[in-house]
């Protein structure tokens, strides 16, 4: 069924008729299709599940395209990022051209799956809003940050999730509530990644997201933990690229207070969560063990 949706991500591309945009799509690295196969896994023998597998896809990989330009990243997934090779123009416009496509042919589908994909969009655009403000500064209350990483990253998980249900008439909001604690977990699992990887395993420079300015779950834990002069440390060291003697000082601290494993234990508990509402649904138990386990 993959191979479905990779063919029809291919029709899709190839439908636009613009060579460019089909030579760099064609550069860009697929990821783990996470969404694609969640849809596949929730509605596994309706036909147009790969169509929207495909269309999601579309739609995840032009949001990568801008949040590249947006943190001026050089890298992604291991290779070098749109904006870095061709410019931010051309990475804003690519990003453009898939959302527009994606759109158009999710027409086709339940108006309900489509304002469900739309209205996702739309709250994935205010999580990358929001994630900017934030940057500004050294965050510390953590349910802005969580509310930010919904919008951000799991609203179109959510989705996936959501929409996948209506097509097999299974109780979509149950699978919402799955989806929504999916995407969270993951997100939190890359940010501990984002400290605990080597750059070749997590194909960008490690400590990134710190030394963008993102302070994730990890620091703000790490932060409310902290004495008031390692706090002013810690915060002293937000939004840089840190040298040897602060990074010792950083991961020193991280493992001293257990901060890596109070991360995996909320998003743990999200999972256990999202299991609970879907009890019956081995294929998803499975999907969110990959989540918690993976190393990239």
């Amino acid at each position: 069924m993959m191979e479905r949706v990779e063919a029809l991500i291919g029709q899709l591309i190839a439908e636009i008729d613009f060579p460019q945009a089909y030579e760099l799509f064609s550069k860009l690295s697929g990821g783990k299709r996470l969404r694609a196969r969640l849809i596949l896994t929730i509605a596994p023998s309706h036909p147009d599940a790969p169509l929207l597998g495909a269309i999601i896809e579309l739609i995840h990989a032009a949001s990568l395209l801008h949040d590249d330009v947006i943190d001026e990243a050089t890298i992604r997934r291991g290779t070098a990022s749109v904006n870095a090779t061709h410019g931010s123009k051309v990475a804003i416009m690519l990003g453009d051209i898939l959302y527009s496509k994606a759109f158009s042919a999710l027409t086709a589908f339940d108006p309900r799956i489509a304002h469900s994909v739309a209205q996702s969009v739309t709250k994935l655009s205010i999580g990358e809003m929001m994630d900017v403000e934030m940057a500004k500064s050294f965050n510390v209350n953590r349910d802005n940050y969580l509310k930010m990483l919904y919008l951000k990253t799991a609203t179109l998980i959510e989705s996936c999730a959501y929409c996948a249900a209506l097509l097999e008439n299974k109780e979509a909001d149950v699978y919402g509530v799955y989806g929504k604690n999916l995407g969270i977990a993951f997100q939190i699992v890359d940010d501990i990644l984002d400290i605990t990887s080597d750059e070749v395993t997590l194909g960008k420079p490690a400590l990134n997201d710190f030394a963008e300015g993102k302070t994730t779950l990890p620091y703000i834990d790490l932060y409310n933990i902290l004495d008031p002069i390692e706090q002013e440390k810690l915060v002293g060291c937000h939004g840089r690229i840190l040298d040897m003697q602060e990074k010792e000082w950083l991961f020193g601290v991280i493992e001293k207070y257990a901060i890596i494993e109070k991360s995996y234990a909320y998003a743990r508990a999200l999972c256990d969560e999202a299991i609970a509402v879907v009890p019956n649904e081995s294929a998803l138990g499975a999907i969110i063990t990959s989540v918690i386990q993976r190393n990239h």
